[in-house]
């Protein structure tokens, strides 16, 4: 299951269900894939296929839409 958080600028935002304990998100558009590390700050962990430029518009759109991903992340994994 990977719920998506979010739609913006041709990319979707969204968590895989059964993964990495540690906050991240993962961020999809038509040309490839990245996965953001969320704490303790954000930073890239993966990537495939994105430009340098489609990776900064999806940092830009992480930090806009950080507290979403946040309060997301806690819904879907409880502690």
């Amino acid at each position: 299951m990977s719920p998506t958080i979010f739609r913006a600028a041709g990319f979707r935002f969204y968590f895989f269900s059964r993964e990495e304990p540690r906050m991240h998100v993962h961020v999809q558009n038509q040309h490839g894939e990245a996965q953001f590390w969320l704490t303790p700050h954000i930073e890239l962990a993966k990537i495939t296929g994105l430009s340098q430029h489609e990776i900064t518009e999806a940092y830009s759109l992480i930090m806009e839409h950080h507290n979403d991903i946040h309060n997301a992340w806690m819904q879907h994994f409880p502690r």
